[in-house]
């Protein structure tokens, strides 16, 4: 009896032991060695507004001005946001109405305000003259649709010498007024001259660069997605080469504007502070994983497929990126600033990315997007043409 009692006792005291062992074990999570990290400015916030391609681009063009040895500056990425409007507003109507008209855009719109209408800082227009303390454009958004809308649909059959002027002047009220003129450093600038004496940037150096094969390799075209109201170009590569030029341009020194799909489950950034394509997605688990998978909360259902570390990842091809666009399940949703690369804790490569939505996470608004997210997901990059190797520039004919 003894020894059966012994027995029993020696039992449940392991299992206690392996119980409290077990609680003690926390998920390892993903750790990160930064490789390289090039300079770039304080995280922003865009709040509740449509506007992440303008604050993405305006912190590359920051990032550009520091590559080059000038003053780190925070630029106004509200006032090319504005310049966007206006100038869509006018496409709008000019085509009866038959064009995306939304406050979404592409990093071509901010090179293309830049240049034709000039920089301004952020201290000088921050573009918040309607009340509120933080980006907040539902209301600003439904008004000027309906506004250009009204114009298009208007009984008159005709256009008015008025409806421009009018439409400005919305913006004015909402973003605030033209600065004309302002001080900077204690030297007087108009939009123009900031952007010629002080950014110093030639907006033409900088290039677009996408991958799909419903186009031909080494030629450009105008990526079918709804914000690209412009019809600006981009170069076309194979995903390798597109993938070589990233790493080219971290390598020596230059950052770019990545706009991606970010409704992946394994963009779970807030949490893990990870962009990943995991192996296994919800297309390759039975019925009752799926039922259980869609029972968590939206947030859950990655943080608790990627709490444990780092997990193997999809082998991406041409061919998956294509499928995955001509099924709109890659689509135009994010722009965001990469500006460095790491490592995980097993030496996986991932490139560091500076994001919009203020210090929302643990990397303070940064995260790490592994290279098999990028393959996959990536709509287009913009970059300065000399981060291209010059085999590829070649190739593309960029001189």
């Amino acid at each position: 009896m003894k020894k059966v009692v012994f027995i029993l006792f020696a039992f449940i005291l392991t299992g206690t032991m392996v119980s409290r062992a077990q609680d003690t074990i926390k998920p390892v999570g993903y750790k990160f060695t930064d490789i390289k990290r090039l300079p770039a400015t304080s995280i922003k916030d865009q709040y509740r507004s449509g506007t992440c391609w303008s604050w993405s681009t305006s912190s590359f063009l920051e990032s550009e001005m520091m590559r080059l040895g000038k003053d780190s500056v925070n630029l106004a990425a509200m006032y090319f946001v504005k310049h966007a409007y206006s100038d869509k507003a006018e496409k709008y109507v000019r085509l009866h109405g038959v064009l995306n008209f939304a406050v979404g855009g592409g990093s071509s719109d901010v090179t293309n305000m830049a240049a034709k209408y000039g920089i301004v800082p952020l201290d000088v227009f921050r573009g918040l003259n309607y009340g509120e303390p933080n980006h907040v454009f539902g209301e600003i958004d439904a008004v000027l649709k309906a506004y250009v809308q009204a114009v298009v649909e208007n009984n008159n059959k005709r256009l008015s010498t008025a409806w421009k002027k009018g439409f400005d002047a919305i913006l004015d009220v909402y973003l605030g007024e033209e600065p004309e003129k302002f001080e900077y450093k204690g030297k007087e600038y108009t939009p123009k001259t900031f952007a010629d004496e002080v950014v110093g940037l030639n907006m033409d150096d900088y290039v677009n660069l996408t991958s799909f094969t419903h186009h031909p390799f080494y030629t450009q075209f105008a990526l079918e997605v709804e914000d690209n109201w412009t019809w600006d170009k981009a170069y076309n590569l194979p995903l390798e080469e597109l993938m070589r030029v990233m790493d080219n341009a971290i390598d020596n020194g230059y950052t770019f504007v990545w706009g991606a799909d970010v409704s992946e489950k394994g963009f779970a950034t807030k949490d893990a502070g990870v962009a990943v394509i995991p192996t296994t997605d919800t297309k390759e688990m039975n019925g009752a994983e799926i039922a259980k998978w869609e029972k968590l909360p939206k947030e859950q259902q990655t943080t608790d497929a990627f709490k444990q570390g780092p997990a193997p990842e999809k082998t991406i091809t041409q061919e998956m990126r294509q499928e995955e666009f001509d099924r709109y399940q890659t689509t135009d949703d994010h722009g965001m600033h990469v500006i460095g690369k790491a490592v995980d804790q097993n030496g996986t490569p991932y490139f560091i990315v500076k994001n919009s939505w203020n210090k929302y996470n643990k990397f303070g608004g940064y995260f790490y997007v592994s290279y098999p997210y990028v393959a996959l997901k990536t709509m287009d990059i913009m970059v300065h043409k000399n981060a291209i190797p010059k085999d590829i520039r070649k190739k593309l004919g960029i001189k």
